[in-house]
């Protein structure tokens, strides 16, 4: 028995030299998103399902909006298909934890670049832009940010609109929610006077309800872009995104975006 176990261990030695030594296997490496997605033949992308007109679910429970057609285009672009896209919802709060994660492969939703942000995951260069606005109920006398001292306003966890309101006003009553909905119904029912966000998405709550308004005054510039696992592994996406995206401005197709959804 020792002798067939000395036996044994040896053969066991010679066989990982063997394969260390002689077969030399490559350091293991993540494959290639841009390649991997070729290879599926379709993108996960995360979007907003609760920020109309940019991303919502229509009555035919399907995912609509600027985002959304956005998306579509990029589809069109890599795999030569509009519909090659399953949609994923993603919060402002978890949108970056499932880009990175790989539970999507890009995040299209409204994402203000910021550095912080770059930081954790990599974006596209930027295809759009907003600003940060107020949304108040239409018969509220409030005209600016400054009139809401001791006053509760509304931000959704995870956005610029939260730090900027923070720097801003350190002292507001601020009310955190996980999604624009969540927001809306709480300036509907008292709880909030008012909500700040960018004014593309609160636009479509006025749009849709004439008891809430959109105020004019703007408190910053938010560009807008695609984000990515920060890897070597997004790097070559990234390239073929961006060149999709110089590519619908040439083509007029984010003016059309805007005229579709904004205007």
């Amino acid at each position: 028995m020792k002798n067939l176990i000395t036996a044994c261990s040896i053969i066991f030695v010679c066989l990982v030299a063997f394969y260390f030594f002689i077969l030399k296997p490559e350091k293991y490496e993540e494959s290639d998103l841009y390649e991997a997605i070729i290879h599926r033949d379709y993108i996960k992308v995360g979007i907003n399902t609760d920020s109309k007109p940019f991303g919502f679910i229509d009555e035919k429970g399907e995912v609509q909006g600027y985002d959304a057609d956005f998306a579509r285009y990029i589809a069109q672009y890599i795999l030569q298909n509009p519909n090659k896209v399953k949609f994923i919802p993603v919060t402002p709060a978890n949108r970056m934890l499932k880009v990175s994660t790989d539970e999507v492969d890009m995040v299209i939703a409204t994402m203000t670049i910021t550095s912080q942000r770059k930081d954790i995951i990599d974006f596209s260069v930027p295809y759009d832009s907003a600003g940060q606005a107020l949304l108040v109920k239409t018969s509220s006398k409030i005209t600016s940010l400054g009139e809401l001292n001791g006053q509760n306003i509304g931000v959704i966890w995870g956005t610029t609109a939260e730090k900027n309101l923070l720097n801003i006003m350190p002292n507001a009553h601020v009310m955190g929610f996980k999604t624009y909905k969540e927001a809306y119904r709480a300036l509907k029912n008292g709880q909030i006077n008012a909500i700040t966000s960018d004014d593309t998405i609160l636009s479509g709550f006025a749009l849709d309800d004439k008891e809430v308004k959109l105020l004019p005054k703007r408190y910053s510039r938010e560009p807008y872009g695609v984000g990515f696992k920060k890897s070597k592994t997004t790097h070559k996406l990234r390239k073929i995104v961006n060149e999709a995206i110089i590519d619908m401005k040439q083509k007029n197709v984010i003016n059309r975006l805007h005229k579709k959804w904004l205007e």
